[in-house]
């Protein structure tokens, strides 16, 4: 009996998208359960399992734009599969000649040297020649026995060495008077081709949607970045003070990322304006605290929500900002996971960042991003100290955050995150 294969459902909004990529091959053996194909949307990135044990036939290929509910590939229940396809065989060495951008002209006659020996012509002074048009019969030879080199090819082209008329009638005699050869000008420049020196993809869908949502929130909006700079080093001690028990107890480390989450909800209920988004001509003011966490992934950056973050500890913030993070690198997010946030936190510090201004995640208002950490020099009581100093940015639509809201907003983040047994209190 033959079992269809059919690219799966993603959601009311998705009707379709890329076969990116198949785990078998047409006439494998597969297992009900196991990985068969890749399958990206514009919104998330899924795989397809085989839901019999079987033979698969593959009858639409990766990089095809298919359907929701589409047919590519059947499954022959229980039939075993055939053995694995020998190795193909090596390409055959490409020529030289396959590869120069243009065609190269047939093999000139040797060319008598200077001392009255033959000389061959190399690939490299053929190859100028054909492109340029310039003789090598035209070029006194300084190689070997007269050869004409392609470093001689070059100095005339440049100007540096004269260069002889050929003649293609008999010779004048020896009686006749010689003038001065002057230099010819330097020949026409040529652009190499591309071809071979480039690589063509298409964009993945979830690509293609990412440059379309970064372009809207740019031309949609007002958007504004303001700066901080915070002290870690209270965090950091914190951290390194409990970091040890907070593993054992919750078996999972105590993050950056859950104090900046942390900081974050308690500035949006001090700053009520930040957690907002426009709806036409109406300020929509959020009650709720589902803050959007960043993760880049081979295939681009997603950013699954955290819901209400302000009723979750350090630990359930943490644990879920880790389960996100690995089910977004394997391709296991779900739709719903992506959507919803009212506030976005990015982490560009991980990467090495020392300042940047990310761009709103629309339709939220605002955005934080962080960055590495770096000791410097900072005044503390009339002395210069080092600190382990991270630069906190602040991307806001300015048309419904005033500039006093966004620096005040990204003043209580440094305020929590320098006292940070403040966000404990409820935690």
């Amino acid at each position: 009996m033959a079992v269809e294969v059919k690219i799966p459902p993603m959601g009311e909004s998705i009707t379709g998208g890329l076969l990116a990529s198949w785990t078998v091959k047409s006439g494998d053996a597969v297992r009900k359960g196991q990985p068969l194909f890749s399958y990206e949307t514009d919104k998330v990135t899924s795989e397809g399992t085989a839901e019999v044990d079987g033979c698969i036939t593959i009858s639409i290929p990766a990089g095809t734009e298919v359907l929701v509910g589409q047919v590519i590939a059947t499954i022959e229940a229980g039939a075993a599969g055939a053995a694995p396809a020998p190795a193909a065989a090596a390409p055959q060495a490409v020529s030289v000649k396959s590869v120069i951008p243009h065609a190269a002209a047939p093999n000139p006659a040797p060319v008598l040297a200077k001392s009255g020996a033959s000389a061959e012509i190399s690939p490299a002074v053929r190859r100028i020649s054909a492109e340029t048009g310039l003789s090598p019969a035209s070029i006194p030879g300084t190689g070997k026995a007269g050869r004409v080199t392609k470093g001689d090819m070059l100095a005339a082209l440049e100007g540096k060495t004269p260069i002889m008329a050929v003649a293609s009638a008999p010779a004048a005699t020896a009686t006749a008077p010689t003038t001065p050869t002057t230099a010819a000008p330097a020949g026409p420049v040529t652009i190499p081709s591309r071809e071979g020196r480039t690589t063509r993809k298409r964009m993945s869908p979830l690509r293609r949607k990412i440059a379309e949502r970064l372009v809207q929130a740019k031309s949609e909006t007002a958007m504004l970045t303001t700066f901080n700079e915070v002290n870690m080093a209270p965090v950091m001690e914190l951290r390194k003070r409990h970091g040890e028990d907070f593993l054992k107890k919750y078996g999972v480390k105590l993050g950056f990322m859950s104090f900046f989450v942390k900081a974050a909800v308690q500035a949006l209920k001090d700053v009520r304006s930040v957690n907002a988004q426009l709806d036409g001509e109406e300020i929509v003011e959020n009650n709720f605290y589902d803050i959007g966490v960043a993760v880049g992934t081979e295939k681009g950056l997603m950013v699954p929500v955290v819901r209400d973050c302000d009723a979750l500890s350090f630990a359930g913030i943490e644990k879920a900002i880790t389960d996100y993070g690995k089910r977004a690198r394997d391709g296991k997010i779900q739709l719903p996971e992506l959507q919803g946030g009212v506030f976005t936190i990015s982490n560009g510090g991980i990467y090495g960042s020392m300042l940047s201004t990310p761009i709103l995640n629309h339709p939220q208002a605002a955005i934080m991003g962080l960055h590495n950490i770096v000791e410097r020099p900072v005044a503390e009581n009339g002395q210069v100290v080092i600190r382990p100093i991270m630069y906190l940015a602040l991307s806001y639509d300015h048309r419904i955050i005033d500039g006093k809201e966004a620096v005040t907003f990204l003043v209580k983040v440094r305020q929590y995150i320098e006292e940070p047994h403040t966000l404990l209190f409820g935690a």
